[in-house]
């Protein structure tokens, strides 16, 4: 039975590669997409070190080309 992966293991796969096909991605989906823990990535943005995007002046998004450039 070791073989058996738990539930958990496969959703957490299965988030991963929706993850990559994902265009642009949301604040916590940019975190995981690059390794940055949120508070540093708050740093990147206030620093405007990263591209980011805030259309309504709330939500910060990412293009995810743009992170991986």
């Amino acid at each position: 039975m070791q073989n058996e992966i738990s539930i958990e293991q496969r959703l957490g796969r299965i988030e991963q590669l929706l993850l990559g096909q994902k265009n642009v991605l949301t604040f916590d989906e940019a975190c995981l997409f690059t390794g940055i823990s949120r508070s540093y990535m708050y740093k990147l943005t206030c620093g405007c070190r990263i591209p980011h995007y805030k259309p309504n002046g709330k939500n910060i998004f990412f293009n995810r080309s743009e992170l991986e450039s």
